[in-house]
């Protein structure tokens, strides 16, 4: 590293956001085995579930937790047609 310039990231053959499904099950986790899972929802969850149910005209309590939250998005956005590619 030169002054002015930043750190190096390490080159890695995997890749974030590829246009091709990545067959690993280890890598998508059942929400209700979440070790945060009973933590309250976040922001980002909430506002992304708000716009998903109104999107699918229903309404949801907000008092949830992350599981909770990430198994009612994963239902709305089947319903919706969102987030699936």
């Amino acid at each position: 590293m030169t002054e002015n310039s930043t750190p190096e990231t390490p080159q890695t053959s995997e890749t974030l956001g590829s246009s091709e499904p990545v067959e690993n099950p280890s890598l998508e986790k059942d929400p209700s085995d979440w070790v945060t899972g009973d933590e309250p929802i976040t922001d980002s969850q909430r506002s992304y579930l708000d716009t998903l149910a109104r999107e699918a005209g229903e309404e949801i309590s907000a008092d949830l937790t992350k599981a909770e939250a990430s198994e009612h998005i994963d239902r709305l956005q089947e319903k919706t047609g969102r987030g699936k590619s």
